[in-house]
């Protein structure tokens, strides 16, 4: 049995113990948790762990998008980020014991996006105990959370038993890729007699190989008659409608290796004075490997005004978007095939010495000093593009895209598939912080305040990202890397694409199978070609670098440096009467914001201007300062001995990620696009009110009913504007001989063009209003139910769609327990939901379709303590629906990561 002794939170403020409650495995969780929330001081929800290493899931994400009005990002199958209440995962705040964790990602978009949002799969779920979702602010808890904080408490030695030691041994099975890995974790805990000293460490040990299988449609493009003149039929002359650019059938894998460890070592000798030295590391090594067969549709629309006989058939047009369509063989390439092998890692590793001194009756202080530092690197990506020329057929319709070509067959080695593009560049994300805080409390008798708060804290944190740019294309297609002279498909072939490849998701016309790449080959080419050419800004004709196609490491137009310095504090009163609690106080942080950057295209005697093979370039830099007076009450009335009735309100802000403030400008060339920083942004303000009404009606029950406003005074978008930059290019192509484009050379090969430029801007905020509704309650003879539903209505004033709201989310779970066995079946629902604008596709609007999981667990104890466990994901084989502009003519990827099973025995002593 598991004997759970309840106190109440540090953050309320009645000290009486609650009485202790004897329950067992998911019970004991479900009781901590309602205990919890009813003692709580302000609007959360809680989750607790089952038992010692044993969290409700493998991923803590996982059990948060349980929580009322959390949902989650599943787009490797895998949960990492979280949304809360309708706002994007980046306004959401993810803190560890109370502080921020840095967070570096493995996946290359993520690497460029340098989000402030946390990625939960560097969070072992083996070392938490309970987690806190803060809906509503209070002014001793760190601001950064628009939606809202989450607080993750690991476990502590002098908590548990004089000696523990629990851990786990599984297989995780993937259904796609079809392997089965090993995972580990062991965790030792130790108290001496006298609960003076205590030490903890844990370790753990994760490898996945997973798959991913869709069907890509790569943005959409206008095409008018003018474009092609008569060239195209089927369209009225004058008339514009939108064709697909790439439409690919896509082919994810990735290795997952994850190797972390934690401590905790407690010193208290006295009952006034304690300290707690943490640490955790964390790494992840990610190597992946994509490969996308597609049909190059923008470039045969781009050959329709240079290339006499080229024809564009279209064959049905739907809502603007021609749905349907043929390309004879004539002018530009039909197909192209990319193989992008990125060996990548992130890690996370922090340390943290906490202290509390009791001096005197009625007095507590606190104080905390530590640093975090994470990576998040692709350290090398070798790109491998091959393509031909071909006639091509496609078809939109039902929303499910199929390709078909004339002159290619996809599952051969065709000579025709000749190397177009090759590249060997590098992202590193580098983000670190170093904070100290103190708080101080004092206890009061009599009167309302029972206590007043107090604190300072001050942070310093760092994110550098480098990118560095590699060509090899001359050596490749010299004989250097090649067994022939011209590098192709043939030279890197492997066997075709599984027989079961996009099972559940292909039909007639759809493209299912084609020859793939062995990324051992790829690599083993770029080895040979020797050491790089190092591009030297001040010589910039030396080792060949006067041809982009020899030279290697240059840049950095991506490259950024960030440095945020936070100082604040806060007052807080803990307010008593008869039935009722609550605290008011308010919270001041003043933000000062460093970045450099560079610029590139600049005129010659830019002050700082170097060489660089797309023009020259020049450092910039920026800096912000701003200071936020947040103001927080909340107020708790127990209007009967088993309802509470909550009224909070608040101010909040989440500051913007920081390459959206960062200098930098990246080019999409292919496309005449670019993206880039701002670093004259403001953060996201809002004040927000809650009400809330909690029946706790029985033991391990409650019913509760939240409503929640949120009145956000600016919202974060993507503005568009026209900017002259640089274009690596030849004198005929499309691009550059389309006057629309104003391109003027610069120096043999390279041109200055327009590009549509997003940078992010702030606009009119607007509105988040809804309500939540909670329920669970066991049922029978060890039966429980537990389910909720939230309605989210987001909107702005400026008529832009908000990011990551879904009006509706759906959780209901069905739980089974005895003193032998216990199992549970949870289904997640969320509607569909606005994702981002597309930054590397024109930035045309990203919508998901709905999204559902259903989820199960089951366990069988085989003594005290020994068990066995089974865990499954997604048991419905969902799969992951997007398309662009809101539009179902208009598909954009359509993925299955199919499903994921764990199974092993976990032990404890």
């Amino acid at each position: 049995m598991l004997a759970v002794a309840l106190a109440a939170p540090a953050f309320a403020q009645d000290s009486t113990q609650v009485d202790e409650v004897v329950v067992t495995g998911i019970r004991a969780s479900l009781q901590a948790s309602v205990e919890a929330k009813r003692n709580a001081n302000a609007v959360i929800d809680v989750i607790t762990a089952e038992d010692i290493g044993k969290f409700p899931d493998k991923n803590v994400a996982e059990s948060l998008q349980r929580v009322p009005g959390v949902t989650i990002q599943r787009e490797f199958g895998e949960g990492e980020r979280i949304s809360i209440r309708g706002t994007a995962p980046t306004l959401n705040r993810t803190l560890l014991n109370g502080h921020a964790v840095a967070t570096a990602d493995w996946f290359i978009l993520d690497q460029f996006k340098a989000s402030r949002s946390f990625n939960y799969l560097m969070l072992p779920s083996e070392i938490v105990g309970k987690v806190e979702v803060f809906k509503s602010p209070m002014a001793d808890i760190d601001e950064g959370g628009v939606g809202g904080t989450v607080n993750v408490h690991t476990r502590n030695p002098l908590d548990l038993a004089p000696l523990s030691v629990s851990g786990s041994i599984q297989a995780f099975h993937d259904e796609k890729s079809g392997n089965t890995d090993p995972t580990a974790s062991a965790m030792l805990s130790w108290h001496n007699a006298d609960k003076t000293l205590g030490v903890l460490v844990g370790g753990i040990y994760d490898k996945r190989r997973i798959r991913r299988d869709g069907i890509e449609v790569l943005g959409y493009q206008a095409v008018t008659t003018a474009s092609g003149a008569g060239n195209i039929s089927g369209i009225t002359p004058g008339q514009t409608v939108y064709a697909p650019s790439l439409i690919g059938s896509s082919l994810f894998t990735q290795t997952r290796e994850r190797k972390g460890a934690n401590f905790a070592i407690q010193y208290a000798p006295t009952d006034k004075f304690e300290l707690n030295l943490t640490g955790l590391y964390s790494k992840m090594d990610a190597d992946n490997f994509n490969q996308n067969y597609m049909a190059w549709i923008s470039q045969k629309v781009g050959a329709l005004s240079t290339s006499p006989g080229s024809q564009f058939n279209i064959t049905r047009v739907e809502n603007g978007t021609a749905t349907a369509g043929n390309f004879n063989a004539i002018g530009g390439n039909g197909v192209v095939f990319d193989a992008i092998d990125r060996i990548a890692h992130t890690s996370v590793g922090s340390i943290d010495l906490a202290g509390k001194w009791r001096p005197a009756d009625g007095w507590e202080f606190s104080g905390r000093v530590g640093y975090t530092k994470a990576k998040g690197a692709t350290d090398l990506q070798p790109f491998w593009e091959t393509n031909a020329p071909t006639g091509l057929t496609y078809d939109l319709s039902n929303g499910l895209p199929k390709v078909s070509f004339t002159d290619i067959n996809p599952t051969t080695a065709d000579d025709e598939m000749t190397l177009g593009w090759a590249s060997a560049n590098t992202t590193v994300n580098d983000d670190d912080e170093f904070y100290t805080f103190v708080d101080g409390e004092k206890f009061l008798d009599g009167g309302v305040f029972s206590s007043v708060k107090f604190g300072l804290k001050y942070t310093d944190h760092d994110r550098d990202v480098v990118q560095t740019y590699g060509q090899r294309r001359a050596l490749l297609n010299n004989g250097t890397g090649c067994s022939n002279n011209a590098c192709g498909l043939d030279d890197v072939a492997n066997g075709l694409t599984d027989g079961d490849y996009l099972k559940g998701i292909r039909g007639p016309g759809v493209l299912s199978s084609y020859l793939t790449a062995d990324k051992n080959k790829i690599e083993a080419i770029y080895a040979k070609l020797g050491p790089a050419t190092v591009y030297d800004p001040n010589n910039p004709n030396v080792g060949g670098c006067i041809n982009l196609n020899n030279c290697d490491h240059f840049g950095p137009l991506e490259s950024f440096d960030f440095n945020e310095k936070t100082f604040g504090g806060y007052v807080m009163g803990n307010l008593k009467g008869e039935g009722w609690r609550g605290n008011v106080g308010v919270r001041v942080v003043n933000t000062k914001i460093e970045t450099n950057a560079w610029r590139v295209g600049v005129s010659a005697g830019t002050p700082g201007a170097i060489n660089n093979p797309f023009g020259l370039m020049a450092p910039t830099s920026g800096e912000k300062e701003y200071t936020d007076i947040l103001p927080s009450a909340n107020f708790s009335f127990d209007v009967r001995d088993d309802v509470v009735i909550r009224l909070a309100a608040g101010r909040v802000l989440a500051r913007p990620d920081y390459a959206q403030m960062a200098g930098f400008t990246s080019l999409t060339e292919s496309l005449l696009t670019a993206s880039g920083g701002n670093p004259d942004l403001d953060p996201y303000r809002a004040n927000q009110y809650d009400a809330t009404v909690e029946w706790y009606f029985a033991p391990q029950s409650i019913l509760s009913v939240d409503f929640f406003y949120k009145d956000i005074s600016t919202y974060i978008v993507q503005g568009a504007t026209v900017e002259k930059l640089p274009l690596q290019a030849a004198a005929n192509d499309p691009r550059v001989v389309n006057p629309a484009n104003n391109c003027v050379l610069q120096s043999a090969g390279l041109y200055s063009c327009d590009y549509n430029v997003g940078r992010p801007v702030n606009v009119a905020g607007g509105e988040t209003k809804g309500f939540e509704v909670n329920f669970q309650m066991p049922v029978w003879n060890g039966f429980g139910v537990l389910a909720n539903y939230t309605y989210s209505d987001a909107s702005s004033s400026s008529g832009v769609p908000v990011p990551s709201n879904s009006k509706n989310i759906f959780n209901v779970s069905g739980y089974y327990e005895n003193e032998r066995f216990s199992a549970r079946l949870s289904y997640n629902y969320r509607s569909k939901f606005f994702v981002d604008y597309d930054a590397e596709r024109g930035y045309r609007q990203l919508w998901s379709d709905s999204i559902a999981s259903l989820d199960a667990s089951a366990s069988v104890n085989l003594t005290d303590q020994i068990s066995l466990s089974l865990d499954a994901v997604n048991l419905t084989d969902e799969k992951q629906t997007d398309n662009y502009d809101n539009d179902k003519n208009r598909p954009a990827r359509i993925y299955k990561n199919g499903r994921m099973v764990f199974g092993g025995v976990r032990f404890k002593f």
